[in-house]
């Protein structure tokens, strides 16, 4: 399977992904916004062209069934994440070979965004920071509120999922701020943002729930403005040899696997990102491997899941989350066996 860019991109079917339970109300009345890939509706030129670009790029069946999936999972297992693992929704950044206590995960979260800026060269110098970011699938929060203290910034998040949204405005109001901070319900591939709107947009993990890995690209341009960074964190198959053309096909299985348990779609390698970036004349672009950083993050969500309060409520949750629970070793698989990639991409925009 290949994405409709220009680049060849991976494969992957779509199923369901990890930690699943309601949060509050139930979820169903909120589905209309989570179905429609929208928020706000935009209005003026935003509006139109939010509509050019339907036009111009129209979903096929199986996104948008993937993208109510991907809406209807984090609207169902936010609560528990947060109540496990806190507010941020991604993975940490260990010392390679060393032992991770509980206490370090949470700190540990912490440090990949420290070292994601660290590695795109952000500024703390208060005439260079940024002052605008977009959070582009941004869970409860955790990233946009963190960069908005950090930089004294204004930062937007964006989510498919409406309990995600109003969870983390619910934190930002908590922590003081509702005035610098603000969420919504929006599209990632459609973003409800005039163009050259930021000076840092910043994707922690969602670019692997994307399914036109071209388009979510020219969408993290499109709204950056002259000069901005644009930071992507994402999983990532391997680089393909020279002398290959697929993956091979115990890969493909392994991956398939993972994809029919946490919706994900075409997986690509860190070389299409590059493509895609150059494709778009963006500059200064830079690329790590960071998997031997997170190598303890996924034994330690397979610990905390089999632990007293992991496992009720996972009892609670039902069959999807069971099912997402299994299929966490078969991450741990995937990067010891150097398949999965967990990786840094930056660049600028040109300006």
């Amino acid at each position: 399977m290949s994405s409709s860019g220009s680049t060849p991109l991976s494969f992957c079917n779509s199923s369901s992904l990890l930690l699943k339970r309601r949060w509050g109300r139930p979820f169903a009345s909120r589905l209309g916004l989570a179905r429609s890939g929208r928020g706000r509706p935009p209005s003026g030129r935003v509006e139109k062209r939010c509509a050019a670009a339907k036009r111009s790029w129209e979903r096929t069946e199986e996104e948008l069934r993937l993208q109510r999936g991907i809406a209807d999972l984090y609207d169902e297992s936010s609560v528990i994440w947060e109540d496990i693992w806190g507010d941020h929704m991604h993975h940490g950044f260990y010392d390679p070979d060393q032992p991770a206590s509980i206490a370090d995960h949470r700190f540990a979260q912490i440090r990949m965004i420290e070292e994601a800026l660290r590695f795109a060269g952000i500024s703390e110098d208060p005439n260079k920071r940024p002052q605008s970011i977009v959070d582009v699938g941004c869970g409860i929060g955790g990233s946009s509120r963190y960069l908005a203290k950090k930089f004294g910034a204004r930062c937007q998040g964006i989510t498919l999922s409406p309990v995600q949204s109003q969870r983390a405005l619910a934190l930002a109001v908590a922590e003081g701020l509702a005035d610098r901070v603000s969420f919504q319900v929006a599209d990632a591939l459609e973003q409800p943002f005039a163009d050259g709107q930021f000076d840092l947009v910043w994707s922690m993990e969602s670019g692997e729930h994307m399914p036109n890995k071209r388009k979510f690209v020219s969408e993290l341009a499109r709204v950056a403005g002259p000069g901005a960074t644009i930071i992507i964190v994402t999983w990532c198959h391997r680089d393909l040899s020279p002398s290959e053309e697929s993956l091979q096909p115990g890969e493909k299985e392994l991956l398939t696997k993972i994809c029919d348990a946490y919706y994900l779609p075409a997986w690509c390698s860190t070389a299409d990102y590059v493509h895609l970036l150059e494709s778009l004349s963006l500059q200064d672009i830079r690329v790590a491997d960071w998997s031997q950083y997170v190598a303890p993050f996924w034994p330690a969500v397979i610990r905390s899941a089999l632990t007293w309060k992991g496992l009720t409520s996972l009892m609670q949750s039902g069959w999807k989350t069971i099912k997402g629970a299994l299929a966490m070793p078969l991450m741990v698989e995937g990067y010891k066996k150097g398949l999965i990639k967990f990786a840094v991409i930056t660049c600028r925009k040109a300006g």
